[in-house]
């Protein structure tokens, strides 16, 4: 498996770190053998070698230096590719997407996994972009050109939410998806509880990391309705898009509204809540006031969690982290092994 980066922040530098120090484990249990070729980096540069890069000097020139025009030359590197150049021109055969990707319009995430499937080349992202904008089309063409597209870490980073419908879960009918998919509202609603006020528990949730400067994606639930149509999608089969989902956010709750919430034994919680109806599919994000005995009301803290509602099985319950450079990038670890897998089952 020859792996070109496409973005090279925390989450592909996790990535890396986890195929250097679990190389002889990959091998053994999946007959893994990768190889870092390439990395693009719109901020750090790029850098090529056909033979493989050395994942170390990689990891060092950009702690030193964070640039790429750093990485000691050979007669066989090259500097200076874009990414799409990157993608089609490098001896890759798996892309990782993870640059920064605007996910009100996918890009340039979408252009990216393009140019990997027209060149033939197999993706992991964990760009929602691509997934919730043009999951019809992109998974369309990935099908036509016989490769292989993962997104895992999409909906909840390395808690594998997306694959365990279609494993574990096989065989049965999933008449409603309901969670807790952003950890940033769940960390500052829990925060409220305990006695702050709105503007304290987001500035504590910003100075934890679990907030950006502008929190409107996280606190106007738009980050839970992106992940909300990917389920969507992906679950359920249905061709939602973001205007589909009825969306609401954290801002009008206040401190008082959760104590009185708790004196009654309840407790509010932004949840995700698609319905399938038929071969129609009803989704909402919103704030609900859950009894206190609801599996999602437990959920605390910056924790995600996901209940599949199955005929045969009942109702299925993951929790994990949401969030996190290593566990994103075990996320596409995950996805990473899974097509390790098949490559091996096609052989055989």
């Amino acid at each position: 498996m020859k792996i070109a980066f496409i973005g090279f922040g925390g989450v592909g530098q996790a990535l890396v770190k986890l195929i250097r120090d679990r190389r002889q484990q990959l091998l053994k249990d999946f007959g893994m053998d990768s190889t870092v070729v390439a990395v693009s980096d719109v901020m750090k540069g790029s850098v090529y070698d056909p033979n493989g890069l050395n994942e170390d000097l990689l990891l060092e020139t950009l702690a030193t230096h964070n640039n790429l025009d750093y990485y000691p030359d050979t007669a066989t590197t090259v500097k200076g590719m874009d990414s799409i150049r990157t993608i089609k021109e490098t001896n890759a055969d798996m892309i990782v997407e993870v640059t920064f990707t605007d996910v009100k319009t996918g890009q340039p995430a979408i252009d990216h996994c393009k140019a990997a499937f027209e060149s033939h080349k197999s993706v992991v992202t964990t760009n929602k972009g691509p997934v919730a904008i043009a999951y019809q089309e992109l998974a369309g063409l990935a099908k036509k050109q016989d490769v292989f597209w993962g997104f895992e870490g999409t909906v909840m980073s390395g808690t594998p939410a997306l694959r365990l419908p279609f494993t574990t879960l096989a065989g049965n009918e999933i008449s409603e998806i309901s969670g807790i998919l952003n950890g940033t509202t769940n960390f500052m609603l829990t925060e409220m509880e305990k006695g702050l006020s709105y503007q304290e528990a987001l500035s504590l949730a910003q100075s934890k990391g679990y907030a950006e400067a502008d929190p409107t994606s996280d606190v106007e639930g738009y980050d839970a309705r992106y992940k909300a149509v990917i389920l969507a999608n992906v679950v359920l089969g249905t061709a939602l898009q973001a205007a589909d989902v009825t969306c609401e956010g954290i801002t009008q709750l206040t401190g008082e509204h959760l104590q009185e919430a708790i004196s009654n034994g309840q407790r509010w919680r932004l949840v995700a809540r698609l319905t399938k109806e038929g071969d129609s599919v009803k989704a909402s994000v919103k704030p609900e006031l859950l009894a206190k005995d609801d599996p999602l009301a437990n959920v605390s803290g910056a924790l995600n969690a996901i209940i599949y509602t199955c005929d045969l099985a009942g109702p299925i319950m993951l929790t994990g982290a949401g969030a996190g450079l290593m566990e994103t990038g075990y996320s596409l670890l995950i996805d990473l092994i899974h097509y390790q897998k098949q490559k091996v089952l096609i052989k055989r």
